[in-house]
């Protein structure tokens, strides 16, 4: 989808991927000592929002104004600040060996893309910091719960596996849930999760 579409897509009072973290997120967060974070891909803000309220530096980036703008109100309205930055995620300037931890949650992307993109995020990360990552699986072309409805935009393990193969796997799952994530993503869905850590 274009920015413009994803500017449409917004264009609404509610936040279409509710205003509550991702659940697979929440949970590894709340394991770790709050430093550096970088969101790509990260929409509205929930999730940086959470992670700024328990401590952590955040710097979000999507490509979609109204995102951003959307992002920041649910920030005020929380009292803490996250830095929003506009940007294509293969444009965006990653700053060398400088963030702790970082999360790509449903960021689907062609598939050159994306590794590129990760390869930019991996990069960007110290040594012994972490990417948590959970995005649709080839199984959830069959479910009505979000994600792309082409099925080259869908993950498998070895996708992740491929992508991410200079990383410490701290784990990779694939699995059916339920999702409460807005309008935008609910009901059944086939994900897969994984965690890895920068050698």
């Amino acid at each position: 989808m274009s920015n413009q579409a994803w500017d449409e897509r917004y264009s609404t009072e509610e936040y279409i991927y509710g205003t509550e973290p991702n659940e697979f997120f929440k949970q590894q967060l709340d394991l770790m000592k709050p430093d550096k974070l970088l969101l790509p891909g990260e929409g509205e803000g929930r999730n940086a929002v959470y992670a700024a309220s328990n401590g952590w530096l955040v710097d979000a980036v999507d490509f979609s104004n109204v995102a951003k703008e959307k992002a920041l109100k649910l920030a005020e309205s929380k009292s803490v600040k996250i830095n929003y930055f506009v940007s294509d995620l293969l444009e965006f300037h990653y700053p060398v060996n400088y963030y702790d931890l970082a999360g790509l949650f449903f960021v689907h992307l062609p598939k050159d893309a994306g590794r590129i993109v990760h390869n930019k995020i991996i990069a960007s990360l110290k040594s012994g910091g972490k990417i948590i990552f959970e995005a649709f699986n080839k199984m959830q072309i069959n479910n009505n719960s979000g994600g792309p409805k082409d099925i080259n935009l869908l993950y498998d393990e070895k996708d992740i596996l491929e992508s991410f193969r200079y990383l410490e796997i701290l784990m990779i799952e694939s699995l059916s849930t339920e999702l409460y994530e807005g309008n935008f993503h609910r009901g059944k869905a086939d994900v897969i999760r994984f965690v890895g850590r920068k050698k």
